[in-house]
C-alpha cells in the first residue's frame, strides 16, 4: 500500500496541530518515547520533527509534506511547494512576526544604525538577508536560546519571534522592526506533488485542515422566527453568505440558520429576543469547507 510520509512539528506548533487535525478527522497519538506518532489512516506515516527542520526534509524529499512556518521556509531557503497557508500558532490564530529589537535604552533606532553591531537570532539567514536588504554589514550570530537576555552584553541587537510582545517588554527591549512575518504553510516536496496519488491525498489533508481554521472563532446559531420579523432580525445577522430559510408547519413562521463569529453571539441573540426570535440555540462547528 502507498503511504503518505507527514511531517508533524514538533515542540510550540505541536499541540495546536495535533487539535487541528483532530477536528479535521485524524486521530492522532504521540508517545512521548517516539518521534513516530499513530495515526488512524492506513495511507499515512507520521513522523515528529522541530518545524525549524521541516523545510529542508521535504525540500530533499525525505518527507513527501509537512507543517512549518513560512519563516522556516524562508531560513532554509528550501525547494518546495506551498500548499497552502494555515493561520494558526502557539497563541492563536494568527500571523506572527519575527522583530528586530534593541535594549530601550539604545541609540539604534533602525537597520541603518546596525552598522557593525552584532545580532543575535535563531534566524540567521532571514537576518542576513534582511541586512543585505538594507545594505548593512553586521556580525549575525546564532542564538541556542534565551535570546532576549543577550542585550547588551552579549550582543547589540536580536532578531526574535514576538507573538505577544511580553518576554521582550519584560527584558527592557524594544521593537524597532519587522524582519519577516510569518504564519503556517502546509508544504510538500516536489516529488510528492508530482505524484497524482500523493497529491490528491495532500488535496484532501489540505481541504480539510483549512476547513477546521475558517471555523475556528465562528459558530452556528439557529432559531424560530415569526415571518412578519423576518426582514429586520436577518438584518442583524453577519451571515457567512445568507442564512437558510426553512418554513414551519405553522405558516407563520419560519427557522433561521446561520454561522457568525463567536465574539458577537454575547450581543446579537439579546437583539434577535426582543424581535421576536424564540428557541434560539447556539452550536459549535468543526469545519467550515468554503
Amino acid at each position: 500500500m502507498a503511504k503518505l510520509q507527514l511531517g508533524l512539528p514538533k515542540g510550540s506548533l505541536e499541540k495546536s496541530t495535533l487539535e487541528m487535525f483532530a477536528k479535521a478527522g485524524w486521530n492522532i497519538q504521540v508517545s512521548p518515547r517516539s518521534y513516530y506518532p499513530s495515526i488512524d489512516d492506513p495511507e499515512i506515516e507520521c513522523t515528529l520533527i522541530r518545524a525549524q527542520e521541516m523545510a529542508r526534509y521535504v525540500g530533499e524529499g525525505i518527507l513527501d509534506c509537512g507543517l512549518t512556518g513560512y519563516d522556516w521556509i524562508i531560513e532554509s531557503d528550501a525547494d518546495v511547494t506551498e500548499v497552502c497557508e494555515l493561520v494558526y500558532s502557539k497563541a492563536g490564530y494568527r500571523p506572527i512576526s519575527w522583530v528586530l529589537a534593541v535594549p530601550e535604552d539604545s541609540a539604534i533606532a533602525g537597520p541603518k544604525d546596525l552598522e557593525g553591531k552584532r545580532i543575535a537570532t535563531e534566524a540567521v539567514g532571514m537576518t542576513e538577508r534582511y541586512l543585505e536588504k538594507h545594505g548593512v554589514k553586521a556580525t549575525v550570530e546564532f542564538s541556542w536560546g534565551a535570546t532576549e537576555v543577550k542585550p547588551p552584553r552579549l550582543a547589540d541587537a536580536i532578531v526574535e519571534i514576538a507573538e505577544t510582545g511580553l518576554s521582550l517588554r519584560a527584558n527592557n527591549l524594544k521593537i524597532i522592526d519587522t524582519v519577516c512575518t510569518s504564519t503556517t504553510r502546509f508544504i510538500a516536496s516536489k516529488e510528492a506533488w508530482g505524484d497524482a496519488w500523493k497529491r490528491a491525498k495532500i488535496k484532501r489533508l489540505a481541504m480539510l485542515l483549512a476547513a477546521v481554521l475558517a471555523a475556528a472563532n465562528r459558530v452556528g446559531i439557529m432559531m424560530n422566527v415569526p415571518k412578519a420579523k423576518m426582514a429586520e432580525i436577518i438584518a442583524q445577522l453577519p451571515a457567512l453568505r445568507n442564512p437558510t430559510v426553512s418554513p414551519l408547519v405553522d405558516d407563520d413562521w419560519v427557522a433561521l440558520n446561520t454561522i457568525i463569529e463567536e465574539a458577537t453571539v454575547r450581543e446579537i441573540i439579546p437583539k434577535l429576543k426582543a424581535l421576536g426570535a424564540e428557541g434560539i440555540v447556539e452550536y459549535s462547528l468543526n469545519k467550515i469547507v468554503e
